[in-house]
């Protein structure tokens, strides 16, 4: 198996879209770290954490807010950045522009449409808090994609098989996760909180952010890429200090709460 370089300079130095993008990459790791310790401290205000004595705006429908922090960044944004600004694409590039579609036609539109939400509102401040850093992740990561030289016979380079059986694999568990909490909504109704169980919910509480965050580590490895990198990073960032936050929630909420579950990562955290 090949294992051969992929440019990290795609521009011409010093031009005006070298800055762009890797000045992106730059915010996006600061941006990282912020979101980690902000997170970590306080966890961003809606479901279980909810805080209605914030004001953070005018409510607009959950569904229609869910689409456009996910599905406007990373369905439109991502279409039109790879298409607009991309190179010479090879079968790869457009590997990495489907899997990135898949996730985010499923979780942006598709999810959006099915899911039963508790609360029928969000604040539009929270969905513009969703929306503005997908929007830098998703450029940066999409002007990559659209423009590396992958060799043809990346499709048989290490990094590739493994970021691609990462990334199928999370994105399994994920839906997987997602589908079996919208089955107990539909059967207890929407209007509260209950205990999952099965499967990985045996071992953690938060089975969906961990598929997720497989996925974007498979992504990063796939592309060997810094925007691949800074957003695995980022969704780091958000999950698990949310996964703790809701661990604590659910044990504080529910007396019989599984103590051998973990928050995120199973056995270890």
């Amino acid at each position: 198996m090949s294992f051969q370089g992929i440019p990290w300079i795609l521009y011409e130095e010093d031009s005006t879209r070298f800055w762009v993008h890797y000045g992106l990459v730059i915010l996006g790791f600061v941006l990282a770290v912020v979101t980690a310790v902000v997170q970590w401290i306080n966890p961003a205000p809606y479901g279980k954490h909810e805080n209605k004595d914030l004001n953070w705006g005018p409510m607009i429908p959950q569904r229609l807010g869910h689409i456009l922090s996910d599905a406007t960044p990373g369905v439109l944004l991502f279409l039109l950045v790879f298409f607009l600004y991309g190179g010479v694409r090879r079968y790869t590039n457009y590997v990495f522009l489907a899997m990135f579609l898949c996730h985010y036609v499923q979780r942006g539109i598709i999810h959006p449409l099915i899911m039963n939400y508790r609360s029928a509102k969000v604040p539009i401040g929270i969905t513009l808090g969703g929306f503005f850093p997908n929007c830098i992740y998703h450029f940066i990561n999409a002007d990559f994609v659209g423009s590396a030289v992958f060799n043809m016979d990346y499709f048989y380079d290490p990094r590739f098989i493994i970021g691609i059986l990462l990334f199928l694999s999370g994105f399994i568990i994920n839906r997987w996760a997602d589908w079996k909490l919208k089955s107990l909504r539909n059967t207890k109704g929407c209007n509260g909180y209950y205990i999952p169980y099965g499967g990985l919910f045996e071992l953690v509480t938060c089975p969906n952010y961990f598929g997720e965050l497989v996925e974007w580590l498979g992504w990063a490895i796939a592309t060997w890429s810094l925007p691949g990198l800074v957003w695995c990073l980022f969704s780091a960032a958000t999950f698990v200090p949310r996964s703790q936050h809701n661990h604590k929630w659910y044990k504080q909420q529910f007396e019989l709460y599984p103590r051998n579950r973990k928050a995120l990562i199973p056995y270890i955290f």
